[in-house]
C-alpha cells in the first residue's frame, strides 16, 4: 500500500513538473514547515515568558507590602505552572477561518490562506499535496511582495480574488464531496483529478501574478481578471 502510494506521489509530480516546468523540493517544503513550526513554537515561549515575568514581579510587589511566607510562595508557583501549562496548549494555533480570509489585510492574506491550505493536507489526495506545497511556496513569495503595500488597489484586489476567495473555495468544494464519490468519474473526470488540475491552475496564477509585481506590470495584473476555467466547477464538485 505504502509502495502504490509513494509512485502515485511520484507520478504527480512528474506530471506537475511537465505541466508547469516546475521542480517539487520535497526538502525545502519540509524545512519551510519546520520553519513556520519553529515560528509557532517561538511565539508561544515569548508568552509564557513574559506572563510568567508578570507573576514573578507581582508576587516581589506583594511581598515588598507583605510577607509571603510557605503558603504565598506555594500559591505563586501555582500560578506560575498554572500560566506556563495554559499558555503552552491555548489559543491553539489554528488556520484562520476561511469566511475571515476575505477580510484579512492584504498584506498578511498570503500568509493566512498559506497557513489554512497546510491545515488541509490530510484532506487532499497524495497526488494533490505536492501541489498544495507549491501554492504554499508560491504564497510566501507573494507575501514578501505585498509587504510593502499600505493600501487595496485595483492589482491587490485580483489578488485577493484568487488567494482569499477562489483557492479556498475550491478547495471546500471539493472536500464537500463524499468520500467514496471522489475517485468516481463523471463528465469524464474524477473529482480528485479535477482538484489536481486546478490547483495546478492555481499555483500558475499565482505564479504570474507575482512575475507581475516583480516587474512592477501592475496594469496588467489589474485588467487580467482570469478565474477557473468553468470545466473545474462541473458537476463533480471539486471546485
Amino acid at each position: 500500500m505504502s509502495d502504490t502510494s509513494d509512485q502515485t506521489i511520484a507520478a504527480a509530480r512528474a506530471a506537475y513538473e511537465r505541466i508547469t516546468g516546475a521542480h517539487y523540493d520535497a526538502g525545502y517544503m519540509l524545512r519551510r514547515r519546520r520553519s513556520a513550526g519553529a515560528k509557532r513554537l517561538g511565539r508561544r515561549l515569548a508568552r509564557i515568558a513574559i506572563a510568567d515575568a508578570v507573576i514573578l514581579i507581582a508576587a516581589v510587589a506583594a511581598g515588598l507590602v507583605m510577607p509571603l511566607g510557605i503558603m504565598g510562595a506555594t500559591a505563586v508557583m501555582a500560578i506560575l505552572i498554572a500560566a506556563t501549562v495554559t499558555l503552552a496548549i491555548w489559543p491553539p494555533d489554528a488556520p484562520v477561518a476561511p469566511e475571515r480570509l476575505r477580510q484579512a489585510d492584504i498584506r498578511a492574506l498570503p500568509t493566512q490562506t498559506a497557513r489554512w491550505l497546510d491545515a488541509q493536507r490530510l484532506a487532499l489526495p497524495a497526488p494533490a499535496v505536492p501541489i498544495a506545497d507549491r501554492i504554499g511556496v508560491r504564497l510566501d513569495t507573494l507575501a514578501a511582495q505585498l509587504a510593502a503595500i499600505h493600501e487595496e488597489t485595483p492589482a491587490t484586489a485580483e489578488i485577493r480574488r484568487l488567494v482569499g476567495e477562489q483557492l479556498p473555495e475550491f478547495v471546500r468544494d471539493y472536500q464537500r464531496v463524499p468520500r467514496e464519490l471522489r475517485a468516481t468519474p463523471r463528465n469524464g473526470k474524477t473529482p480528485d483529478r479535477q482538484l489536481v488540475e486546478g490547483l495546478e491552475l492555481i499555483e500558475r496564477e499565482i505564479g504570474q501574478m507575482s512575475e507581475e509585481l516583480a516587474q512592477g506590470d501592475l496594469d496588467s495584473l489589474a485588467t487580467r481578471g482570469r478565474y477557473l476555467e468553468i470545466k473545474y466547477r462541473g458537476e463533480g464538485g471539486a471546485a
